[in-house]
């Protein structure tokens, strides 16, 4: 077994371990954010609210992931989901349209972490405790899971430095980064800086509007037009989507071999990106035990249980607010066959279409 593999699986057995130790009582139980002072039985409703559809993780993996982890650990229990599209006021509305259904407990994916925080407070005046999920909401909420997001930066400023080798300090780097209302974004330029700082030219850093593969794309051919091609070695993207749209505008600015860029999200156009060479690395969240753990925690937070989990975080209203956090992996060529491929995220079929049906044999995949 390599060390990536043991990585997965040590987080996948983490967040297991909470969830044995959640019930059989002897876990310590974090915090005072939930709804411990009132035992419910009986089956229950729960409110699922994601945030976007341009990422294809949240409807290809967390939405079914989340709903078939409730519905296998209470057969009987709904869950109620909508999606806000990357609109932070559809999501207020959304968490509104919840309290009024009179669900037992959120989980909540914020599109904008401080403008939802009035709305996260009505559903704690109303009795519903909200589970914070991959994005750490403002206001009262009772649980938080998510990846390690400072540490998702680092694998991706190590990724890229690695690349560089020592023609680091021989040009500029471009970077990409997340839509600033989002304050996973913030958590992933601060890893990626503690690393890239002082060991490369960071020549253009720009905040991208709701992730967009497209505002990537504008913000990369601005960058090769104030720049020139010839003196950018390198593009740090904070996920995969972005790092398609600076391919894309890499392309038609008229590289002849492309620098390496970063990525997240082990998207399947990532993936196959990877593969073709053209995109550098990803970073692979197994989402799996994040899915797990918003469940786990919903279903005791809406049972009126404690919460059992193995850290607490602060935001910027609330303290020690207990979490689960699952360590992100650097993908590349070498490993996907022993990640994404063995971990069920993406079919080999899926990967090898007969576009990338040679790199897949170079990589043995086929």
């Amino acid at each position: 077994m390599n060390a990536t593999m043991r990585r997965v699986l040590m987080a996948t057995a983490a967040v297991s371990m909470a969830a044995s130790l959640a019930a059989c009582g002897s876990a310590k139980e974090a915090g005072d954010k939930d709804k411990g002072d009132k035992k419910k039985t009986g089956p229950l409703t729960i409110g699922l609210l994601l945030p976007e559809d341009q990422t294809a993780r949240y409807e290809s993996f967390d939405r079914p992931l989340i709903t078939d982890k409730i519905k296998g650990l209470c057969a009987e229990c709904t869950v109620q989901y909508a999606n806000a599209k990357s609109d932070p006021s559809v999501q207020q509305q959304q968490v509104d349209s919840m309290i009024t259904k009179k669900v037992d407990v959120i989980i909540l994916d914020a599109v904008d972490s401080k403008s939802i925080a009035s709305s996260v407070k009505k559903a704690d005046e109303a009795g519903i405790p909200v589970v914070a999920y991959d994005r750490l909401a403002e206001g009262p909420v009772s649980a938080y899971t998510s990846f390690d997001n400072e540490e998702v930066g680092k694998v991706q400023g190590k990724a890229l430095l690695k690349a560089l080798g020592d023609k680091a300090e021989d040009g500029k780097v471009v970077m990409l980064n997340g839509w600033e209302a989002d304050p996973n974004a913030a958590l992933f330029k601060k890893g990626a800086l503690s690393v890239l700082d002082g060991k490369v030219d960071i020549a253009k850093s720009y905040d991208v509007d709701r992730w967009l593969p497209d505002k990537a794309n504008e913000a990369m051919s601005g960058a090769i037009s104030s720049l020139g091609k010839d003196e950018i070695i390198g593009v740090y993207s904070a996920n995969d989507g972005m790092a398609g749209g600076a391919i894309t505008a890499l392309k038609s600015g008229g590289f002849s071999s492309l620098p390496p860029v970063t990525g997240q999200d082990a998207e399947l156009a990532g993936v196959q990106r990877i593969l073709a060479g053209e995109q550098y690395m990803s970073v692979y969240k197994p989402y799996e035990p994040e899915a797990t753990a918003a469940a786990e925690m919903a279903l005791a937070l809406g049972r009126g249980e404690k919460v059992a989990a193995s850290a607490t975080v602060d935001s910027g209203s609330a303290k020690k607010i207990p979490a689960t956090l699952i360590t992100p992996l650097a993908l590349t060529k070498d490993n996907i066959k022993d990640t994404v491929v063995k971990d069920g995220l993406w079919k080999v079929d899926e990967i090898c279409t007969a576009k990338y049906a040679s790199a897949c044999k170079s990589a043995g995949l086929k």
